[in-house]
């Protein structure tokens, strides 16, 4: 199972850092990238590690580190896998080959660390420049992923664009793009989508149309960057009370009928797609 709420926090402020462990969020981030300034990365580094030593095994931590043709990344890892996150955060993924050399420094700091191998998970960021939209077909089997992100922010400064949202508030065309794209791989590769963040985070209610539309397409959760959106993302993204009952009568009709193509529910046809339907939503 994958959380739902995944709330950035930035790795040099001991302020949100003492706070993060009591947003509610399903996983927290401890961000070494862009809420940290060039001159703070190394005092970021020694904080999340502190913070990860003393952390509670609620909620899960994650580290987003630096992107890895930035030179930073490796000291990054370097830092924070001794303190044993759950999971790096790796953005500005160019594709498949990045994991690949993000898995091989991990493997040898698992062994330096003592650290079983595979131990910690990778989410990475996989549209935040334009050559990595024509990557994402590839994930399907990549080592240690957890699930597919995407972000819009980078992408629209890369492509010179003045905005990446229209006056209503919905993105506009080169970003749902990535955002469908993004879903569509996730599904292809077995694992979630989460959703990106919302930039304006005093429009909660704007936040909480987005969510529920983010969740109609398929998405399983979501990044924040504010504590006040973690609980509209955990109401938006749990399954009602209703869809649960459903699913469980769906999995309960199959297993009472396990070499059947389809049952019936309630004077419904339901069939196998209904099947991985009804599992998914147990799933959130």
């Amino acid at each position: 199972m994958i959380a739902r709420s995944w709330l950035f926090v930035p790795a040099d402020s001991e302020r949100k850092l003492a706070r993060a462990g009591e947003s509610g969020a399903g996983a927290v981030i401890l961000d070494l990238e862009d809420s940290v300034g060039p001159d703070r990365k190394p005092d970021a580094r020694e904080m999340a590690a502190a913070w990860l030593r003393a952390r509670a095994p609620r909620p899960s931590a994650w580290v987003r580190v630096n992107a890895l043709d930035t030179g930073l990344a490796m000291a990054d890892l370097a830092a924070v896998v001794a303190a044993r996150p759950d999971g790096i955060v790796l953005p500005k993924c160019s594709g498949r080959e990045d994991l690949v050399r993000l898995d091989a420094a991990l493997s040898a700091l698992e062994a330096r660390e003592g650290l079983a191998e595979g131990a910690i998970a990778v989410l990475p960021i996989v549209t935040e420049t334009p050559a990595a939209m024509f990557a994402l077909r590839d994930y399907a089997g990549a080592p240690r992923l957890a699930a597919l992100t995407w972000g819009g922010e980078d992408l629209a400064a890369a492509l010179g664009a003045k905005a990446n949202r229209r006056e209503d508030g919905s993105w506009d065309e080169p970003y749902r793009l990535a955002r469908s794209l993004t879903l569509i791989a996730a599904a292809a590769a077995g694992v979630a989508a989460l959703d990106t963040v919302y930039a304006d985070a005093r429009n909660l209610e704007g936040f909480r149309r987005d969510c529920a539309e983010a969740r109609r397409l398929g998405f399983a959760g979501r990044l924040a960057i504010h504590p006040a959106q973690v609980p509209i993302i955990e109401e938006a993204f749990a399954p009602t009370a209703e869809e649960r009952a459903w699913a469980e009568a769906v999995v309960a009709a199959f297993k009472a009928d396990p070499g059947a193509g389809v049952v019936s529910l309630e004077g419904r046809m339901i069939d196998r797609p209904h099947l991985v339907q009804a599992r998914r939503i147990l799933g959130l």
